[in-house]
């Protein structure tokens, strides 16, 4: 009994000399007690798409392929105690492959520091000239808002880091495609968009689809955060980038020809979010 007490005491005794941010590992022990201040979440960014195929071919393609994920929407999402059900296909805190060579905001390859959704969604049908774009399911969109509101608030990313995969890589990707409600979205605090009196500011009362200059949409965007060619031509490489732009500020028209409006909305969103 006698001893049973003084290994009682040396146990307590231990215990108490143990620090409690300590962490054992196996080979070594983790003094976690003091923290740093320098230091800022590896979320910068949040990157929607769609897949472009049905679901068992979007699941096979993110867990098998090459490319993944964080958060996969089914085509029609199930439901779970009442709450709409996404799938999560890669933790937050690992990087996922879904963004590819990209560039936003002075940064490459976005999947070092974003969040990637995935969005069931067939894409477009037919060729270039002729494209038929296939809508998004409410449901879909409603289970995109909520899941992209809390990363958000999680993460606090600012509106103009809230982008689509064309935005990124304008000159090879167009999901999430025209059909996806950046607008509406907006008004809910998910991503950014331009105010409309500060649009017809910048129109200076020319027509919309009056030409532009080049050179100066080319900066705007740059500025803003895309990757474009500053050469005051309107070369492939900047003809393709409009038109990502365009696809996601002005869907209505997105040709990439370089007109008043496009200038317009791309001033009012550096003056909203660079300034």
């Amino acid at each position: 009994m006698k001893q049973f007490l003084i290994l009682l005491v040396v146990i307590l005794i231990a215990g108490c000399q143990m620090k409690s941010g300590e962490i054992d590992r196996g080979d070594y022990r983790v003094d976690r007690t003091v923290s740093s201040n320098n230091h800022n979440p590896r979320i910068r960014f949040l990157v929607l798409h769609y897949t472009a195929t049905n679901d068992s071919d979007s699941l096979r393609l993110l867990t098998s392929g090459d490319v993944s994920a964080h958060y996969l929407i089914t085509a029609r999402p199930e439901t779970s105690h009442g709450k709409p059900l996404v799938m999560q296909l890669v933790p937050e805190a690992q990087r996922a492959w879904h963004a590819g060579v990209s560039h936003w905001q002075g940064r490459d390859n976005l999947n070092d520091t974003s969040v990637g959704i995935e969005i069931v969604n067939p894409g477009f049908s037919g060729e270039m000239a002729e494209k038929k774009w296939h809508p998004f399911h409410p449901a879909q969109i409603e289970l995109a808002a909520r899941l992209a509101r809390d990363i958000i608030q999680r993460y606090q990313l600012t509106p103009d880091n809230v982008i689509g995969h064309s935005d990124i890589a304008p000159l090879r990707k167009f999901d999430p495609g025209p059909l996806f409600p950046w607008e509406s979205l907006a008004r809910l605090g998910i991503g950014a968009w331009p105010d409309n009196s500060t649009v017809v500011k910048h129109l200076a009362g020319r027509m919309p689809q009056a030409p532009a200059s080049v050179a100066k949409i080319q900066a705007a965007l740059a500025n803003y955060g895309y990757k474009i060619p500053q050469t005051g031509q309107l070369d492939a490489d900047t003809l393709r980038t409009i038109s990502a732009f365009q696809m996601h500020f002005r869907p209505s028209d997105f040709s990439g020809k370089p007109d008043a409006q496009t200038e317009a909305i791309a001033m009012a969103l550096v003056e909203k979010y660079r300034s």
